[in-house]
């Protein structure tokens, strides 16, 4: 191949590249407003009390699935994520476990509508559902999530999705009492596993394939 040939290669490849690169329009935070309602009630105080109920849910309806959504704001010209955060330690992508025979989608919609909307009230025109960003999976019942799922595991525990949530250029978030809706810097999140977790710590490495559109208003 001449070098003209191999100029219009990388020509080529480059533009490949670029198609591949989707835009995600997102807006200042101060464009959306936050209430709060009543507290919600947590069913697990400690991490025993979660794991003796995953595991009476585990033998009552098999793999636990959960949907969790990325939301993105802007805030001093940087892409920032929406973090629930309880008890001011622990942090979590809003969400929660489908129930039995629940899409993915549905069940998200639900989950966001309950903890996020006023009232609760399941709107589901009030939630845009885009991709599906990753898969992460709990060998047992005691473990972190990983992003993938050993051949020597028989059976995983549970499954957790991440979708991210396109939202729109302003909207109500109604929040628990007794839960903080909270942005972080996306550079923040990276890698900093001992502060968010292993989920929440690889968003960034999962949003690289997008470009970030800053929508002034």
């Amino acid at each position: 191949m001449g070098d003209d040939g191999r100029m219009h290669a990388m020509e080529d490849d480059e533009s490949a590249a670029a198609d591949q690169i989707r835009a995600i329009d997102i807006y200042p935070l101060s464009n959306y407003y936050f209430g709060s309602k009543e507290p919600l009630i947590f069913k697990d105080k400690t991490l025993a009390d979660r794991v003796i109920r995953m595991k009476s849910n585990y033998a009552a309806y098999g793999l636990r699935t959960s949907v969790e959504a990325v939301l993105l704001v802007e805030l001093f010209k940087h892409p920032h994520v929406l973090l629930l955060q309880i008890r001011n330690s622990i942090f979590n992508l809003p969400g929660g476990r489908l129930r039995p025979n629940e899409s993915d989608i549905d069940g998200l919609k639900r989950k966001l509508s309950r903890k996020l909307s006023a009232n609760g009230a399941p709107d589901a025109s009030d939630w845009e559902v885009g991709d599906c960003l990753g898969t992460w999976w709990r060998p047992d019942f005691e473990t972190l999530l990983y992003p993938h799922l050993s051949n020597n595991v028989k059976g995983a525990k549970e499954c957790t999705k991440l979708f991210l949530v396109k939202l729109p250029e302003n909207r109500k978030f109604i929040v628990p009492k007794n839960l903080k809706l909270i942005a972080v810097p996306l550079c923040q999140l990276h890698e900093n596993h001992k502060m968010y977790g292993p989920v929440i710590s690889g968003i960034p490495q999962l949003l690289s394939k997008f470009s970030f559109n800053i929508i002034e208003t």
